[in-house]
Parts: structure tokens; sequence; C-alpha cells
């Protein structure tokens, strides 16, 4: 095995230049620990929000100046090359996904996480490519649409941005749940969306998808492009308005709406929930690729040396489904 390996270093909050190649040394598994051969990692809309340490009040948990690990990436996949004392759940050999968390680190070559966090056994069926951005849309989509909206079937969901990674995730997830499925995207993404199952899709160039004379049950805004506020007179009597991007006007419109009305703004930090949580709503995502009603959209696979052309072409807004580094 390597004696060191590459990673790449955030040196300050910024653009894709603060991303810094940098080689550490191989550490070695503590007690409860697994040391993993990272095969894939994904790069997301996430990871370049806490690049660049927006928003800012971010800073507070991430560091005040730079991510305190000074590492970036959290969802990865690949194989376990060695374990440490106690761990009896995972073998060496054994192919994996996880998620890194507040660690980071997941854009490099190896990393040691503990083996009763947020890891699971990836199956033969899934590439190393698609179980690296599990950990991502698929399980945020899938945490907002059946924890915190709990659709139901025959409800109405609408999805800003449904051509993104999680906006591709919410349209089969939606429709598996039995919704009538609308997504906004550019026309050139309708097919796309289409094929995945949804109902109707609108382009948001020519038309905003909540004047659209119709009325959701559920709006999930994967990317936050509108608010609740925006959101409201397209909500049915009981809606739900959901954005997994925190700001100060969702942080009020969550205070206010859970106090007065029936229609309700939400938020959650899907990414910081328990371990125990991400392995059960990641084997019911399993379950469902195993049925065939989802699988991730792969649009881009760049080497790990490119990672800052990754992070440049994920700014564009331009990303069909999930973008990883190899």
């Amino acid at each position: 095995m390597k004696t060191t390996f590459t990673a790449w270093d955030v040196t300050r909050y910024g653009g894709p230049d603060v991303l810094k190649p940098v080689s550490r040394t191989v550490p070695t598994p503590k007690s409860g620990q697994v040391l993993i051969h990272i095969r894939a990692s994904a790069v997301t809309r996430a990871d370049g929000m806490m690049r660049a340490g927006q928003p800012k009040f971010a800073r507070l948990f991430l560091g005040l100046k730079r991510p305190r690990t000074g590492l970036v990436g959290t969802c990865f996949s690949g194989d376990i090359v060695a374990v440490g004392d106690n761990v009896t759940q995972f073998r060496v050999g054994d192919a994996v996904f996880a998620e890194a968390g507040l660690q980071f680190g997941a854009n490099a070559s190896y990393i040691c996480i503990d083996a009763s966090g947020s890891v699971l056994s990836k199956p033969d069926a899934v590439t190393y490519e698609e179980a690296a951005t599990l950990f991502d849309g698929a399980m945020t989509s899938w945490h907002f649409l059946t924890r915190v909206a709990q659709v139901q079937p025959g409800e109405n969901v609408l999805i800003l941005g449904g051509s993104g990674g999680l906006g591709t995730a919410a349209v089969q997830f939606a429709k598996a749940l039995g919704a009538k499925v609308t997504a906004s995207a550019s026309a050139k993404n309708a097919d796309l969306l289409r094929s995945l199952g949804a109902d109707q899709v609108i382009d948001y160039h020519s038309e905003d998808p909540l004047t659209h004379r119709a009325t959701y049950d559920v709006v999930f805004d994967t990317l936050g492009v509108s608010s609740f506020g925006a959101a409201k007179p397209a909500l049915s009597k009981s809606g739900r308005y959901m954005c997994p991007v925190l700001g100060l006007a969702l942080l009020r419109d969550m205070v206010t709406t859970g106090v007065f009305g029936n229609k309700k703004a939400k938020f959650a930090a899907a990414g910081l929930s328990k371990p125990e949580v991400h392995r059960e709503e990641l084997e019911e995502v399993l379950a469902l690729m195993a049925k065939n009603q989802f699988s991730p959209v792969m649009d881009r696979t760049y080497p790990l040396a490119d990672l800052v052309e990754a992070h440049r072409y994920v700014e564009t807004g331009r990303k069909r489904g999930n973008v990883v580094v190899v």
C-alpha cells in the first residue's frame, strides 16, 4: 500500500481556484475505524457552497476563515483496505459508500472513518460512481419527500430545479411515491425529466412554475431559487414548501408557519442526521434501485487531478444530475 496519498485543501473561502492539491500520509485506522481507498467521490453544489463559505452564517460551524479540517468533499465510495480493532461489520476488500460529513476529505485517494458511521456496503449492481452520489442528491431528496413532506399517493408535487442531482432524484422518488409530478427545468432537459417520470415539465425561461395556474401539495425547491412567500399562492390549503438551502428568510418563515396557518415552510439538514438514520434511508433508496424505480443520473466524470475544473462546471448551473471525480 502507498504511504502517501493525494487530497485537496481549501486554503481559504472562495471560488474553485482556492482548492490546492496536497500530499498526506496514509493514516492507520484507530479502534472502530476503517481505512478506505476511495474509488469515486461526488462534486456537488453543497460542496461548492461550503468551499465558498456560503451562507456566511454557516462559517460559525465550518470555521471562520476556512473549513477547520482544510479538506474538501463529503460523499464517496471505495474499498476497505484496513480495519482497526473492534470492527466486526466490515472486512478488508468490502466495497462501500459513505459520507465523511463535517470531517470532509472525500475528494482524495484515502480516508479513515468510523465503521459505525454513515457507511454502507455497496451492492454489486451499483457502480462506484453511482454509489458516490447517493449520500447527496438521493438521500437528501428521499429525506425531504418522505420524512419532511411525507408525500402521499395522488398529491401534486412541484420540483424546482428538476435537472440537478437533487431534482433528478426527486422526480423519480415522487413518482415512486405515487405523486403527480411537475418539474421545472430548461427546455433542453424536458425529455430527460419526462423519461424519469415527470408528468409535466415547465420551462422556467418562458414561464414561472409558481404561476402555472396549478395548485401543489408540495413545492420542493431543490436549489433555493424561490421562497415560501412566492410559493404560498400556489400551495394547497395544507401545502408544504421545503428547501435544503437554509437562509434567514426561510428560517423566519419556518418559525412563523410553525405557529400560524396551515401552509408550512420546511427545512431539514439531512446530511447532519444520525448515522442510523442515514443507513435506514439509504437502504430504502437501494431497495428502489433494485426495483428499477430509481437510478442516479450521471453527467460528467473527471479525474481527481481535475477537481478544480469539476467545481467550475458545477458552478455553471448546467449540470444534469451528478458529477464525480475518480
